[in-house]
């Protein structure tokens, strides 16, 4: 017995014809700018969407996942095919040498980038490098492309809200972008040549098939041939009776190039439960003849066959969940298309799938003389052109669930390591984020500062972009003299000195530089002296000095210092300024007054490391603060040249310790995020830090955390605020040094990045005793 929906499935509008050439055999008709298509007389649309943590979750947040992940399969429309795809495609070589190598400047550092590149190579090589994407294409017949955009903004809309309660983006794929990931198939091996422009295309009256089609395209019984590429697609055929939720993320795992494709036809309500309650009916009719027949052979105590039995419950019970539990009924179907470099891989890689399938009482089958529909089927046309549709319920259905573990490999990122779950290398890339400042958590000897250093020195050997590190416990000096860098010491005894009342040259039209300046001489002497006693009249006398003191200079060459402010505080009439002045003192005109003298040291190297160990507790704090300022000033500066700037604060604890620093801090990292800056916290201290609100803010709101070992008290809280599973939380629970889960955006990936202690790279990053 067939529903109504199942007859209507394969007609798609147009009447069979046999390909004339490679292009011909590509079942797109009409391509639109905005990423619809017009495929076999249906129209479709595609879009991206990103993967979610499933594997790695709870119990009950898988839980939670998959009655999400039902919601949005209830919201797809009737009449339309939903295609759900897992695309694995293997880095090519060439991509891997353009976005993941550095390339050497034929200067004294390329002996570091040689021994980076060699460090990656071997670490990849352990690594599937598969960048696998996950999409979404739904299809559906309409009379005109005014009426499928129409249908697609609604559709779209309600995909986006419902990935959305899944924690996963939904991005709308343009022409282009579905065109490239056709190209990536096609002509797999050639994916750096990809070069297609929609406008010039039109414009030379080509076909966008030229552009993606492979050069030659023949299909066998049981495979097909593609170019210098061997394929074949495969179908699910049987299913357990008890599917299990790992089922497609094992088959995806597989480290070659593959698309993996669940195509699912929702069932309109009516016909789904009028279908049901005849099988119901039928079943019954049969038992019911059944007992008919035992009675007339006077076998009145027989009871019906355990087989009639066991449909007639599941027939009930699929009904129920149609009528009382919210379910639907769906059509569903899973292809897979692989490819590989000679039949015999061809063969072998069939049989790996197939034997991982089995593991899950699962049988995939060989599309023997349906190889070109299964191929049409299983690619993002929206298109079904094989019959083996299987009937579940959408529970079943989300059993078959597309999530497995995030991955993170972003164009033009640094490599952090691998997936310690997927063993996928991690590409990050600060600068796609919003928000690209964060944070570097752990107990000592975890790993902190080498994970830090690790990207500086990325910044410094990849990239032009300005670096510049506070370091209180006189770390980084060694890589910062290995890449040409400046160490600047700042101490009660030393020789440099760094002005902290220079105004610099970044500041746009309308800004103020003296009133941001006085805020920050303001937060300096709440340090100096109990500004909580005497409130706003410390401060009105302190800003008025400010203001006398930068109108004084504003007409000479030099720039003003603390003890030019001291001066024209000792002026001031009120008996306060008085206490302001003797509290000041020390820092001005006694034994620290490092800060209070003219800056003369070069600043315009682009690495900069302020050592401040020797500050001591007393000058510590305003050191950090000065130096932020500093920091401010070049950030600044560089804003109006078009230049990034990465910022590292080692220790950075030290300055949650006081109200006045954490709110100046606060605000310091807020700026640094809105001039294009992206600024790195170092600690370990997290306890003094998560019971302080404003640095629990700054932490849970950082798109960018690198989580290492962490203590027991602290992995509880952390769990608290990041919303962190058991699982995931085992990854910083007694982790080895260079182990951890990193935050990239709305990802949190476990990872293992293990340097050679062999290298010189190690030898100039490592803080350890004996291996400094």
């Amino acid at each position: 017995m067939k529903i109504q929906i199942f007859n209507r499935l394969i007609r798609h509008g147009e009447s069979f014809r046999a390909p004339r050439s490679v292009q011909e055999s590509i079942p797109v008709r009409k391509i639109y700018r905005d990423g619809v298509w017009l495929c076999g007389g249906r129209y479709s649309k595609m879009w991206r969407f990103q993967d979610v943590n499933y594997a790695v979750a709870s119990e009950a947040d898988q839980s939670e996942i998959l009655m999400r992940y039902c919601s949005v399969i209830n919201a797809w429309p009737d009449d339309a095919y939903v295609q759900v795809l897992t695309n694995n495609r293997r880095i090519d070589p060439v991509e891997f040498e353009n976005t993941m190598l550095m390339h050497l400047r034929g200067d004294d550092m390329d002996r570091l980038r040689e021994e980076y590149n060699q460090i990656v190579r071997e670490r990849t090589e352990w690594s599937n490098n598969i960048f696998r994407e996950k999409y979404i294409v739904i299809s559906v017949q309409r009379r005109s492309i005014e009426e499928a955009r129409s249908f697609f903004a609604r559709v779209g809309t309600e995909l986006a809200s419902g990935f959305g309660r899944l924690s996963s983006q939904l991005t709308e794929l343009s022409s282009h972008d579905r065109i490239r990931i056709l190209h990536d198939f096609f002509r797999s091996g050639e994916e750096q040549y990809f070069n297609f422009d929609l406008s010039q295309a039109m414009a030379r009256g080509q076909d966008f098939r030229d552009y993606i089609a492979p050069d030659s395209l023949q299909f066998k019984s049981d495979h097909f041939i593609m170019g210098k590429k061997f394929g074949r697609v495969l179908f699910l055929k049987d299913y357990p009776n008890f599917l299990k939720d790992e089922t497609i993320a094992r088959l995806c795992e597989f480290p070659q190039n593959l698309m993996l494709s669940i195509q699912i036809v929702p069932v309109p309500m009516e016909e789904a439960v009028a279908d049901m309650q005849k099988r119901v009916l039928a079943v019954e009719t049969d038992i019911t003849r059944w007992q008919q027949k035992q009675n007339a052979n006077h076998n009145f105590s027989a009871e019906p066959p355990y087989e009639m039995q066991q449909m007639r419950q599941e027939m009930k019970a699929l009904l129920d969940d149609l009528t009382s539990r919210d379910q639907r009924m769906v059509l569903v179907l899973v292809t897979l298309v692989h490819l590989a470099d000679s039949y015999a891989q061809l063969n072998s890689d069939t049989e790996a799938i197939t034997a991982t399938a089995r593991g899950d009482l699962c049988r995939f089958n060989t599309l023997h003389f349906q190889q070109e529909e299964g191929l049409n089927t299983a690619l993002p046309y929206g298109l079904r052109e094989i019959e083996a549709m299987r009937t579940m319920n959408t529970e079943s259905a989300a059993a078959l669930t597309p999530f497995s573990v995030q991955d993170v490999m972003d164009r033009g990122g640094i490599y952090y390591g691998r997936n310690a779950i997927s063993r996928n290398s991690i590409i990050c890339n600060r600068k796609l984020l919003l928000n690209g400042n964060g944070f570097y958590l752990g107990v000592p000897g975890s790993g902190k500062s080498m994970a830090a250093k690790w990207e500086l020195m990325n910044v410094i050997l990849n990239t032009d972009d300005d670096v510049l590190i506070c370091d209180p416990e006189a770390e980084f000096g060694p890589v910062v003299d290995a890449v040409r860098g400046q160490n600047i010491r700042l101490a009660p005894d030393s020789t440099q000195h760094v002005n902290a009342l220079e105004l610099g040259k970044g500041y746009e039209a309308g800004e103020k530089p003296v009133s941001l300046k006085s805020e920050f001489i303001l937060t300096l002497y709440e340090h100096l002296l109990d500004v909580q006693t005497n409130g706003r009249r410390a401060k009105s006398i302190i800003d008025r000095a400010v203001l006398d003191l930068y109108e004084e200079f504003s007409k000479k060459p030099q720039a003003p210092t603390l003890q030019d402010l001291y001066r024209i505080l000792q002026c001031q009439k009120e008996n306060l300024a008085k206490d302001i002045v003797l509290a000041s003192e020390i820092f001005t005109k006694g034994s620290l007054n490092t800060f209070a003298q003219p800056t003369n040291v070069q600043l315009d190297n682009r690495v900069l490391c302020f050592n401040i160990r020797d500050l001591g507790q007393q000058l510590r704090p305003i050191g950090m603060l000065v130096l932020m300022e500093v920091v401010m000033m070049r950030v600044m500066q560089n804003r109006l040249r078009g230049k990034r700037t990465w910022i590292y604060f080692d220790e950075l604890s030290v300055l949650f310790s006081y109200e006045w620093s954490t709110n100046f801090l606060d605000v310091s990292w807020k700026r640094y995020r809105k001039y294009g800056a992206l600024a790195s916290g170092i600690f370990q201290n997290l306890d003094q830090a998560l019971d302080n609100e404003v640095a629990r803010s700054m932490i849970s709101n950082s798109e960018f955390l690198v989580l290492l070992n962490q203590a027991a008290s602290d992995r509880t809280k952390l769990a608290e605020l990041l919303h962190i599973s058991d699982t995931q939380l085992s990854y910083v629970t007694d982790s080895e040094a260079g182990r951890g889960l990193l935050k990239m955006g709305g990802s949190l990936v476990p990872f293992i990045n293990d340097i050679p202690k062999d290298t010189q790279l190690y030898k100039l990053m490592s803080t350890r005793p004996g291996e400094v």
